[in-house]
Order: structure tokens, then sequence, then C-alpha cells
């Protein structure tokens, strides 16, 4: 881990565009943006955990404001360097806790980014950053997965889900404190390199508790950005708070 940048400092942030993941798929990219460019109707939009600019610099050229918190300059450098990158405020910090001027339509924390908050008192101070920056109306997103433990075997706390010849990759979960970890073992140039990011896996009707102690109402929940009922075979889902006018 980077001291600075946390989990996500210069070796990551170098390789973290290239990947083949669907989140970087041109078709989720556009559903995700026009949902999010929807919710804002005329407003400022703030990102938490705003990365190398994926939905915010695409959202941006919609018309939307768009703010980022982040904690990686790593990151945030990608970000800068991108066509446009230049034209997005971002603050340095941990988007828990983060302050930054002004108030927002919608405030937005995506692709299971709230795990990255590994208790959850960081989760609940995270709810209550958002509201802060919301104005009466304004809405807070998350997009995170459900917990796949029906995948695990009894008495079995590993989950592989990438073997190969030269990378394994496999979850391990507790599911006494909810604590989980994505694990990666890589072979490069004959030697193997190991590394382990820790998550905190959290459930929608805890997140809901979560908005409620931050004053926010559900107002609506889908299996994903193009609005599919959600389902209890569900598999993720975006979640909408709505901080009351009133």
């Amino acid at each position: 881990m980077d001291d600075q940048d946390g989990y996500f400092g210069e070796r990551v942030a170098t390789a973290y565009d290239q990947s083949s993941g669907e989140m970087f798929e041109p078709g989720v990219i556009d559903q995700t943006v026009d949902f999010l460019a929807g919710l804002t109707d005329g407003g400022r939009a703030l990102e938490l955990g705003i990365g190398t600019g994926r939905i915010a610099l695409p959202l941006a050229q919609r018309g939307v404001q768009v703010h980022g918190i982040d904690l990686s300059q790593a990151m945030v450098a990608r970000l800068r360097a991108k066509p446009g990158g230049d034209a997005i405020g971002v603050t340095i910090g941990d988007f828990a806790t983060t302050r930054v001027d002004g108030t927002f339509s919608v405030a937005y924390l995506l692709y299971n980014t709230i795990m990255n908050l590994t208790t959850q008192a960081e989760q609940v101070a995270c709810f209550r950053t958002a509201a802060a920056h919301l104005e009466p109306g304004g809405c807070f997103v998350i997009e995170v997965l459900i917990p796949e433990l029906r995948r695990l075997p009894a008495g079995q706390n590993v989950v592989p889900y990438h073997v190969s010849p030269t990378r394994w990759a496999f979850d391990i979960y507790d599911v006494a404190t909810q604590a989980t970890s994505s694990n990666y073992i890589e072979v490069v140039d004959g030697r193997g390199e190991y590394r382990s990011i820790p998550f905190r896996y959290v459930w929608p009707a805890e997140l809901d508790l979560m908005a409620q102690l931050a004053g926010l109402r559900l107002r609506e929940r889908w299996d994903g950005w193009t609005r599919e009922a959600f389902t209890s075979e569900s598999r993720q889902h975006v979640s909408i708070w709505e901080k009351p006018a009133n």
C-alpha cells in the first residue's frame, strides 16, 4: 500500500484505465452518464472517489459541472492528463469526511467504492458527508454489488474468480464482521507477486439505515443503470436516496 495514496497509488493508477472490466465498456459508461445527467437537472454533481475520471469526464461533456473528491493523487494525475481534465475541480482527501464549498444536486459513489471504507463508522460518515453537500431535494447515488455469500461452500471463506497460468484472483470473506478482501497473485518475469485490498461489504437494508441516520430517504432502487427491477436475484444495485426538500 502507498502511504500517500492508499491502495490506489502509482502502480494501480498506471494500469487502471487499461482494465478490460465491464465498467469501462462504452455502453456501460453511456448508461451511467445518462442516468446521472438526468438526476442533476441542470445542477452540480459531486463525485466521491473521482479517480481517473471514468464518469466525471463524459458527464462534464454533457454540460454538468462536476467536482470530485479523491485520496489518490496518482489517480487524479491521470484525470488531469486527459482532455478536459483540468476543467474539473478536485479536492484531495478522504471522501468519507472531506467537505468542499457549495451544494450539489447529486452526489454519487460508483462501482463498489463504498466498500473501500472498511468500517461501518466510515460508511455512515460517508452518508453524512454526502447529505451535507446536497441541496434540498438533491440525491445521493450508490452503485454497489450484492455480497455473493451464496457462492461460499459450507465451512469455507474463499471464492476464486480468476485462474490462469500467470494470475490467480480470489476473495476472502469474514461473515462475522462483513470484512472481505480481494487478493491477487501474478507471475511477472518469472517472479510471483501478491497484493491484497481490504473491503467491507454492505447490504441494501444497511445502506438504507445509514441514509436515515444522515437524514436521507430511499427514493429508488434498481438492478442497474437502465432501471431494471431490483429482485432477490440481483447481483448489484443502483440506489438513490433523497434529501427532503423541507
